[in-house]
């Protein structure tokens, strides 16, 4: 549990009965490679901490999947629209590896907002930081060339690159697989 444990204290700082009241409504949870944890045409009822793997979020173009989100441990899977509106997401989440993740239902997450200042205070923080690093890949996908954008990611997370398939690293740049191709070429 140290990914989570890590991720939820960078979030906002919590007094040690706080974060126990938190990690209380845990559950752990171990599912396999391809398995769909979040589907666009339902609404989701819990948020998930991946302790170990690798999740894509992706949706469904005219002609193929559009990937705009990797996850991997420490990071948080969720529905905003679900989460936010109670309606169904328009995002598909699969497992890229076999995964532990910890698992918290939105009902319980909400019940301790309502009873505890620090832990409401501590979901601002998340949805603050979430709103921030989704408005980050935006302006990079609308103004960064791919090249520069695969560079960042080489720079920033080469693991997570060597973790997932690069049809589906290409299609989170916005190439094809051949454009994502001669991009590593001239790179290397």
């Amino acid at each position: 549990m140290d990914h989570i444990l890590h991720k939820i204290k960078s979030i906002y700082p919590l007094k040690e009965k706080s974060l126990d009241l938190l990690v209380s409504g845990l559950k752990r949870i171990v599912l396999p490679k391809n398995h769909l944890l979040i589907r666009s045409d339902r609404i989701e009822k819990s948020l998930y901490f991946i302790e170990k793997g690798i999740a894509r979020a992706y949706c469904d173009g005219k002609e193929n999947q559009i990937t705009f989100w990797f996850g991997q441990e420490g990071d948080l899977i969720f529905s905003y629209n679900s989460y936010i509106n109670k309606a169904p997401g328009y995002e598909n989440i699969v497992l890229l590896e076999d995964c532990v993740l910890y698992e918290i239902r939105t009902d319980v997450l909400e019940g301790l907002f309502l009873e505890h200042i620090e832990l409401a205070n501590w979901g601002r923080k998340l949805a603050e930081l979430e709103l921030i690093r989704t408005e980050e890949r935006f302006i990079n996908r609308l103004f960064k060339p791919a090249a520069e954008r695969y560079a960042e990611l080489m720079e920033e997370d080469p693991v997570l690159l060597r973790r997932i398939q690069l049809g589906y690293i290409a299609s989170y740049l916005g190439v094809t697989q051949v454009t994502l191709s001669r991009i590593r070429a001239e790179l290397k």
